[in-house]
C-alpha cells in the first residue's frame, strides 16, 4: 500500500495561508503533506510553523521541493550558489523529518548551440554526485524530476536511467510524474526500466498536449496502466503526492484539492495501492 500526499503549493498559488493549508490538507483525508518553501527566502520562524502545524496536524512531511535549475549555468559563481541552496533544502528536509527532496534540474541553453549538451549534463553529474552525498548523509534521498519539456536535461526516462547511471549514487533516484510521462509520450511499460530507482511519485491530469496539474479525471490521462506499473515496482510504504498548479478559481481552492483527493483516491483503491 501506498500514501496519499498532497503539495501544499495548491494552497499558497491560492493565496491561503500556511497553517490553513495544512489542516485542511488534513481534514480532506491526506496522509502525508508535501512542502513547496525556499528556506532562502521563507520568512523569520517559517520552517518552524511548517514543522509544528504539521506536527499538530499529525500529517508527515515526505517531500520539499526545490527548483534549481542554477546547477547546470554555464557560469561556475552560479552553480556554486545553487549547490548551496540545496545544502539550505536539504537541511530543511531533516528539519521536517522529510523522506526526500524533490529536484528539478534545468534545461539545455541556446537550443544545445553554444555551450556543448554533454558538459551542461556532466556538470549535472558532477553535483548530483556531491548532493547525493550530502543527502546520505542526513539519511534523505534526492527525486529527480522528469520534466516533459523538449530541452530539459531529463525530459525522458531514457534519460533519466543514463542519468542516474551515471551519477550512480544509491541516494540519487527518480520522481515519477504520471502527467509528466504522458506528456513526454512515455509508455506506462517504459517504468520498469526504473526498477529500484523510484523514490517519489507525482500525479495530475493534463489535457495531453501542455503541462496542467489538473486534478485526476479533468483531462485525458488513462492513470490506470501507470498505477499497475507503479505498482510492480513494490513501493510499499512509499507516497503518490498530487500535484495541483493555479487553480482556474483560487476562491473554490478547498473544493480543488478535494475533487482531486476524490478522484485519486478512488483511482489507488482500483489499483489496489490504497486502501
Amino acid at each position: 500500500m501506498m500514501n496519499l500526499g498532497l503539495i501544499n503549493s495548491a494552497w499558497a498559488q491560492a493565496g491561503r495561508e500556511t497553517a490553513y493549508g495544512i489542516q485542511k490538507t488534513k481534514e480532506i483525508g491526506f496522509d502525508s503533506i508535501d512542502i513547496f518553501v525556499d528556506p532562502l527566502d521563507a520568512a523569520p520562524g517559517e520552517i518552524d510553523l511548517i514543522k509544528a502545524e504539521c506536527d499538530r496536524a499529525g500529517l508527515p512531511i515526505i517531500s520539499v521541493a526545490c527548483v534549481a535549475v542554477g546547477l547546470i549555468d554555464f557560469n561556475p559563481s552560479v552553480q556554486r550558489f545553487h549547490l548551496d541552496r540545496v545544502f539550505a533544502y536539504l537541511d530543511a528536509c531533516k528539519t521536517f523529518g522529510a523522506q526526500n527532496l524533490l529536484l528539478v534540474l534545468g534545461e539545455y541553453i541556446w537550443q544545445k548551440e553554444v555551450i556543448p549538451p554533454a558538459e551542461q549534463w556532466d556538470t549535472g553529474v558532477r553535483h548530483l554526485k556531491t548532493i547525493g552525498a550530502r543527502a546520505a548523509d542526513l539519511g534523505l534521498e534526492i527525486a529527480l524530476e522528469l520534466e516533459p519539456f523538449h530541452l530539459s536535461l531529463l525530459n525522458d526516462v531514457a534519460s533519466m536511467c543514463k542519468f542516474l547511471d551515471d551519477v550512480a549514487h544509491p541516494a540519487v533516484k527518480a520522481n515519477l510524474d504520471i502527467s509528466h510521462l504522458v506528456l513526454a509520450h512515455q509508455p506506462a511499460s517504459l517504468i520498469e526500466k526504473l526498477r529500484g530507482k523510484v523514490a517519489h511519485v507525482h500525479i495530475s491530469d493534463c489535457d495531453g498536449k501542455v503541462h496542467g496539474d489538473l486534478p485526476p479525471g479533468r483531462g485525458v490521462v488513462d492513470f490506470a496502466p501507470y498505477l499497475d506499473a507503479i505498482k510492480t515496482l513494490g513501493l510499499d510504504g512509499g507516497t503518490i503526492s498530487i500535484e495541483l498548479e493555479y487553480s482556474p478559481e483560487p476562491d473554490m481552492i478547498a473544493e480543488w484539492v478535494t475533487e482531486a483527493y476524490q478522484s485519486t483516491a478512488t483511482l489507488m483503491k482500483a489499483a489496489g495501492l490504497r486502501g
